[in-house]
């Protein structure tokens, strides 16, 4: 099988399983103009195979963002850790909403490197959610 190609049937295992959603940023699919990707969590230039283990979604820009980037440096440590996995990691216990629903806010060493890298808060995005909240679709339950 060539590498970085990803079956229909493990792309659709991929979707079920992160409920169609962004594993970074937590967008849902009805609310993007375009269709999550299938991410490799470790890039193959990496080292990453296409096996369902080391795939997620992403929505464009979170994938773009994290490119072929597998750890980055926390802002407050200044530690270089690895980015959140949202296959094997807990959204809610690396990132929080902030008050006003519109920034994702890292709580851990992990969840700070990752805001960073994937630019999480990023102009659009931050458009974005205040458009989804008056909609009343923001921030997720």
């Amino acid at each position: 099988m060539t590498p970085g190609y990803v079956s229909r049937s493990v792309a659709q295992e991929v979707r079920i399983r992160a409920e169609n959603r962004c594993g970074y940023c937590l967008a849902r699919q009805e609310y993007v103009p375009w269709p999550l990707e299938i991410e490799h969590i470790i890039p193959i230039s990496k080292g990453g195979t296409d096996d369902e283990s080391n795939l997620w979604l992403a929505c464009r820009s979170c994938n773009l963002y994290k490119s072929n980037q597998v750890q980055a440096r926390d802002p407050i440590s200044g530690r270089r850790v690895r980015l959140f996995n949202p296959r094997d990691q807990v959204w809610r216990r690396h990132f929080r909403w902030s008050e006003d629903g519109v920034f994702i806010v890292g709580l851990t060493v992990c969840g700070r490197a990752t805001v960073i890298a994937l630019n999480l808060n990023n102009l659009v995005a931050i458009t974005v959610r205040r458009n989804w909240i008056t909609a009343g679709w923001h921030p997720p339950r």
